[in-house]
């Protein structure tokens, strides 16, 4: 498959590291752009314009981050810091807005109530996606 434009929402994981390599890579194939985002989810009980300065610092070092990993790469990624309620919705419409081929998602294995789960964003996109979602599962070995 050929993506012209992959979006990668990240978090800050080692997960989110090999995502954006893993674009890098599918970028190169066929010349295509990479968007790297990161929601902050503001709470419902402050205003959604809110400026909460400790994440937008903490979303500012990982967006910097994955700036450094995509130019270990030899890859460019354009980063945005979004805020929303609920990060799903919000990166289904950025998906949107731009017209992405593909949403690239790095999550880590997580058990609920002693069974596999994705979690609530995951299953959000996947359900909601308006392009092609690729999960890379990062695994503690």
């Amino acid at each position: 498959m050929v993506f012209d434009k992959i979006l990668v929402p990240v978090v800050g994981t080692e997960a989110d590291e090999k995502a954006i390599k893993l674009a890098c890579w599918l970028a190169k194939q066929s010349g295509g752009r990479i968007y790297a985002v990161y929601v902050i989810a503001i709470d419902r009980s402050l205003p959604i314009d809110a400026e909460v300065q400790s994440d937008i610092n903490k979303a500012e070092e990982i967006l910097d981050r994955m700036e450094k990993v995509a130019i270990g790469q030899a890859c460019r990624v354009d980063t945005d810091i979004l805020q929303a309620r609920e990060a799903g919705p919000a990166i289904v419409d950025v998906a949107k807005e731009r017209a992405v081929d593909c949403i690239l998602m790095g999550v880590k294995y997580k058990s609920r109530f002693g069974e596999f789960s994705l979690g609530e964003v995951a299953l959000y996109v996947l359900k909601n996606a308006p392009a092609h979602v690729l999960l890379y599962q990062q695994l503690d070995v």
